[in-house]
């Protein structure tokens, strides 16, 4: 095993506490789902989101390290009738690297017609999409024919698709920094995920 790096790590936990968002809890479920790997990379995202009249806030840390990719998700939730006080709830997954099938990666670009005559375009939205064969959606729908006077049962037809984790960011919502992060961590891990 290798080292721990303590210079991605350390920007780990300083992009972690950059949030605001109970930086202490969210990187000890970090830390104790690395377990001394080093930090290759790592995204960072924020989700606040309102429920009524109230703000629910929820954070993802994905992080790649030699052999793992590792998804931290934390929320915060309302005191119920078991926890009598408002508490967080984390959860970690670690993905082998060698398991991981598909990274898929959508990039919007506005105003695409802007840069017929060169320049770089700046996707102002991305959609990171992976699958690993945890979780499996089956789309189904009544199979048919061509035939339009065809009143026979064809069956089912349908596709199977493995989304284990996506992650949206835009420009408007979360910043450029954010949309750029993630699509900077995209390319690490398809990198790392090839043959």
């Amino acid at each position: 095993m290798r080292e721990e790096s303590p210079d991605r790590l350390e920007e780990l936990v300083v992009a972690i506490e950059k949030t605001g968002y109970y930086p202490q809890v969210v990187a000890a479920g970090v830390r104790a789902a690395v377990a001394g790997e080093a930090v290759d990379a790592y995204l960072v995202h924020h989700e606040p989101t309102i429920d009524r009249d109230e703000v629910r806030r929820h954070i993802t840390v994905a992080v790649l390290t030699p052999t793992r990719l590792i998804l931290c998700h934390t929320d915060e939730h309302a005191p119920d009738d078991l926890l009598p006080e408002p508490y967080t709830s984390t959860s970690t997954e670690a993905i082998s690297l060698a398991t991981i099938r598909s990274v898929v990666v959508n990039r919007m670009v506005a105003n695409p017609a802007g840069f017929a005559g060169g320049g770089q375009p700046e996707p102002s939205e991305a959609v990171l999409t992976l699958g690993w064969g945890g979780v499996s959606r089956l789309d189904l729908e009544p199979a048919g024919c061509s035939d339009p006077e065809c009143e026979a049962d064809h069956g089912y037809t349908g596709v199977m698709a493995s989304d284990d984790f996506s992650l949206r960011v835009s420009s408007a919502a979360d910043g450029q920094g954010a949309v750029d992060a993630l699509l900077a961590f995209a390319e690490r891990l398809s990198a790392r995920t090839h043959g």
